[in-house]
């Protein structure tokens, strides 16, 4: 895969796994951006295992948000992005927000966090690979908060997946292929 590559799906369902592979058949030079926060021990053991699994040699730059500017101020020329993940960064997006937003603020805010992606793609010329959570295939969420966050990632994934040029589904860690350019 060259160019812009989008992979989502479900929780556990071997997305980040999947990254690291594709990751390092890239080269040498990887870029790998995380958008997590240790907001709770249990996070912070989740971050410690994930940077645990990488590569020591990758370069890893933590962007909980604006992340695309945050790409482009420490770029230096590697070969291969991972960002993992949109549904993370949409969540500290929103969360920053007040509690009682509205959706188009929410809609307004994590679009502008994906836009900033893309800016950062065509600013390093690299291949890329994008993490995203399919959050719309479950039930409807019983929180305004829950809905705000559920459209607003769904219409997220849409701008990244319509400017890729590969998006693959992974389901049971088995990668389907949606779109090839």
């Amino acid at each position: 895969m060259a160019g812009l590559n989008f992979v989502l799906g479900g929780a556990r369902s071997g997305k980040s796994t999947y990254a690291l592979e594709w990751a390092a058949h890239q080269g040498e030079r990887v870029l790998f951006v995380a958008t997590a926060q240790a907001t709770d021990e249990e996070m912070a053991e989740r971050i410690r295992r994930h940077r645990a699994e990488r590569p020591p040699h990758w370069d890893t730059l933590e962007a909980p948000l604006n992340t695309g500017q945050a790409i482009i101020d420490v770029w230096s020329g590697q070969s291969a992005v991972v960002v993992d993940c949109l549904t993370l960064l949409a969540a500290n997006a929103l969360l920053s927000l007040p509690e009682d937003a509205p959706q188009q603020a929410a809609d307004d805010s994590i679009l502008a966090q994906a836009e900033g992606l893309l800016r950062a793609y065509r600013h390093t010329q690299a291949n890329w690979l994008i993490v995203s959570n399919e959050v719309g295939m479950g039930v409807v969420p019983p929180t305004y908060l829950g809905r705000v966050y559920r459209d607003a990632l769904g219409r997220a994934n849409q701008h990244i997946a319509r400017a890729a040029d590969e998006v693959y589904l992974l389901v049971a860690g088995i990668p389907w292929r949606l779109k090839s350019r």
